[in-house]
């Protein structure tokens, strides 16, 4: 099982990253403006919520989860490809993506043992429903509830 143990502190912070950047990846092949930002960040998040919940969640898929919960995780991995990554016009932010990606993979390979693979296609998951969000989110909300009634999110 791989965990934050497994790797040094600057392999951890882009691991930790990862999952951004793989939202990231989906997103720069659907640049709908802020909508598709707005639904992008919706798509990532019940990603990692939906891997909380699952029980066949890898080891460190879960520990990736539990560190962007927090607020020093959620900095980490903003930090850990901000360099690469800030003030990048679209088409070389999308190169970079790529080149992050790729060296995530690099150490997953290196270091991530048997939760490497389940971890690469959870990655390859979340890139995949950001990119396919442009169409797959339906927001219900029932008119006239009273206060503190649930509005419902469905992902097709």
């Amino acid at each position: 099982m791989a965990g934050r143990e497994s790797f040094a502190a600057d392999e951890w912070a882009k691991v930790v990253g990862s999952p951004i950047l793989a939202g990231m990846a989906g997103a720069l092949a659907d640049q709908s403006r802020s909508w598709g930002s707005i639904k992008n960040s919706m798509v990532s998040a019940f990603a990692l919520i939906d891997a909380k919940r699952d029980a066949g969640s890898s080891h460190l898929i879960k520990a990736i989860v539990a560190e962007l919960e927090t607020p020093v995780g959620r900095a980490m991995a903003r930090s850990a490809f901000s360099a690469q990554l800030t003030g990048k016009t679209p088409a070389e932010l999308k190169h970079q993506t790529i080149v992050a990606l790729s060296s995530v993979n690099q150490i997953l390979e290196a270091k991530a043992g048997a939760d490497g693979p389940a971890f690469k296609a959870w990655l390859d998951g979340i890139a995949e429903r950001v990119a396919g969000a442009s169409n797959e989110i339906v927001l219900t909300v029932t008119p006239l509830q009273p206060r503190g009634s649930d509005c419902s999110t469905t992902l097709r």
